[in-house]
């Protein structure tokens, strides 16, 4: 079985190295063995270290690398939209098999990918994707393929989380907990993509394709980072028994109709140190399915990092090179379900609000009938004065409300006319709280 690597990164760079370390073991796994074809890289002669490999096989040209009719299996390490979908989409139609680490890719167009793959009678694998080393997308698409998946909440970012478990242990604020993650290398130089909430997005778009047999992009996922998630937000989740995570959340549900709908969405969220998300801390990833048949099962580890995800792409080469060795294919794209996506005001949800307010009777009855204007059902009051709890921001006093749950259109309604009243001096905090009845 013969590999074009197109990308010689940090992710190419481990999986030429585990290439060459465990070469015996994965040709007795596949029943051939493995060989690099070409290695398609922007520098031919930058220095690469010791990296175990022929120079020779070293090229500017990715597209005739792909062309060639030596090989069997196209590795795509290289990450954005163009110009790595024009190379895959000629990979597949041609007939041969993509494994592709690029998560930006399949949630932007991976329809044009599928599409190929299905064309060309070749296989898509995408293991890497999602979760590093974590084995998660196959057991979506093939071990619960006789279940069915009502829920998918999951860390799917290790950055966001290094930052809110820094900022949760220690008190410190978003910004000296981003320079720490810098420091340490878990965030990259412009971590926008991560702390604005784009890298879980596409993960989460590709998770909600597979648990729902739906196509879902980018452009469906509602999106919020956490950038705006402060010191005094972390510290009124610990006093409510909470944590602060950025959440993937893709759901089932029905819309005004009746007809089955999926909702997603990724935000901070406070979620009760009882939930099994709550303790995962530092870089690590995991990811909470909800299942009829199978319950709640839970998927944990390390979701970045040049060698937990080369090894997922080794072993999607695995079972891509076994597919060709016995002239045979994986199982297609399953969008059968083809369900709309529901809009984020049709959400489920729960907020809580930190209202700055005027000391003076009657502020809680008003700000009470504002909830209950738009049908809001409050679950609890915290009253105090100002800057004499974690909440304390504003002048006069503090309210810290948390609701019970209502669609998010109706929240955003009420948060919206509360900014609205002279009684409120600001509304200090808006968060999200998951997991909780």
């Amino acid at each position: 079985m013969r590999l074009a690597l197109l990308g010689c990164g940090t992710v190419g760079s481990e999986v030429v190295r585990l290439l060459h370390e465990q070469s015996a073991d994965l040709a007795a796994r596949i029943g051939a063995p493995l060989e690099i074809a070409g290695i398609a890289v922007r520098r031919v002669g930058r220095d690469r270290g010791d990296l175990p490999v022929d120079p020779a096989l070293f090229t500017t040209d990715p597209l005739g690398l792909i062309k060639r009719d030596d090989v069997d299996v196209v590795v795509e390490v290289v990450g954005g939209i163009e110009p790595a979908r024009g190379w895959l989409v000629e990979a597949l139609r041609a007939g041969k098999s993509v494994v592709t680490a690029n998560k930006a890719l399949l949630a932007e167009d991976g329809a044009a990918l599928h599409d190929a793959a299905a064309e060309g009678g070749a296989d898509l694998y995408y293991e890497a994707s999602v979760a590093g080393a974590i084995p998660l997308l196959r057991p979506l698409r093939e071990s619960l393929h006789g279940d069915r998946i009502n829920r998918v909440t999951g860390i799917v970012n290790g950055t966001t989380n290094f930052i809110l478990s820094a900022m949760d242990a220690t008190g410190a604020g978003f910004a000296e907990a981003l320079e720490e993650a810098t420091e340490l290398g878990y965030a990259e130089a412009d971590p926008t993509a991560d702390v604005e909430g784009f890298d879980a997005a596409a993960k989460a778009a590709i998770l909600a394709s597979l648990a729902f047999h739906t196509r879902v992009g980018a452009a469906d996922v509602y999106r919020e980072g956490i950038t705006e998630v402060t010191a005094a937000d972390v510290a009124s989740a610990k006093a409510m028994g909470c944590t602060i995570k950025l959440l993937c959340i893709a759901a089932r549900g029905t819309d005004g109709a009746g007809r089955e709908t999926v909702s997603v969405r990724v935000h901070p969220a406070m979620i009760p140190l009882t939930h099994p998300l709550a303790s995962v801390g530092d870089a690590f990833n995991a990811v909470f399915v909800e299942a009829e048949a199978a319950g709640q099962l839970m998927f944990y580890g390390r979701g970045a990092g040049g060698a937990p995800t080369a090894s997922a792409v080794l072993g999607d080469v695995v079972a891509v090179a076994r597919n060709r060795l016995a002239g045979a294919r994986a199982a297609s794209e399953s969008a059968y379900a083809d369900l709309s996506v529901r809009p984020m005001g049709e959400a489920l949800t729960r907020y809580h609000i930190s209202l700055d307010v005027a000391d003076r009777p009657g502020v809680l009855e008003a700000v009470a009938g504002v909830f209950a204007r738009h049908d809001v059902s409050i679950a609890t009051v915290r009253q105090g004065p100002a800057g004499g709890g974690p909440a304390g921001r504003g002048e006069d006093a503090d309210l810290v409300i948390v609701t019970h749950v209502a669609p998010d259109a109706a929240l955003a309604a009420t948060v919206r006319e509360l900014r609205g009243l002279d009684i409120v001096r600001s509304v200090a905090s808006v968060l999200r709280v998951e997991g909780g009845a």
